[in-house]
């Protein structure tokens, strides 16, 4: 399965020839220039350039007025995991977590991966546990030892 990787949402129109602002969330506009094509090729990217307030200003070729970026707002813009650069050892999309079974060392369920947060010291794993609370576990070697396609091995200590 080739999951869709979200890289940005549409803010809102920037102007009134069907530019659109953007709230990025991976590493800049850069990281949006090595795409093409967003959605399955329903948006086709003809040009995108920093706002310079951390955002990014993009033009589509299939969005021509303000009243079509208008109706893009809240809309995310993916793209297919394969697309992705390669990691390096130890590193992660988010996408890839997200859904992971997470275990204890033993082997033992201990929930899922429902979403990854980072409040500026790195990233954090929320786990809703089988009773359908939830956990805070940070993305640490010594919290989350290790992981794979398939589950996240977590240390129980840190979900007290």
């Amino acid at each position: 399965m080739d999951k869709p990787v979200t890289l940005a949402a549409v803010a809102g129109a920037h102007g009134v020839t069907g530019e659109v602002r953007l709230k990025l969330f991976g590493e800049g506009v850069d990281a949006l220039k090595r795409y093409t094509a967003f959605n399955d090729g329903a948006l086709t990217l003809k040009k995108i350039r920093s706002d310079h307030k951390g955002g990014a200003i993009a033009r589509f070729a299939e969005v021509t007025d303000r009243t079509a970026a208008e109706k893009l707002r809240s809309t995310v813009l993916t793209v297919p995991r394969s697309a992705m650069p390669a990691l390096e050892e130890g590193e992660y999309y988010h996408a890839d977590l997200i859904d992971l079974a997470a275990v204890s060392p033993a082997g033992e369920p201990l929930g899922t991966i429902v979403a990854i947060e980072n409040y500026g010291a790195g990233d954090i794993l929320e786990i809703e546990r089988p009773d359908r609370s939830r956990a805070m576990v940070p993305m640490t070697a010594e919290a989350v030892p290790e992981w794979d396609h398939a589950r996240a091995v977590v240390d129980p200590a840190f979900l007290a």
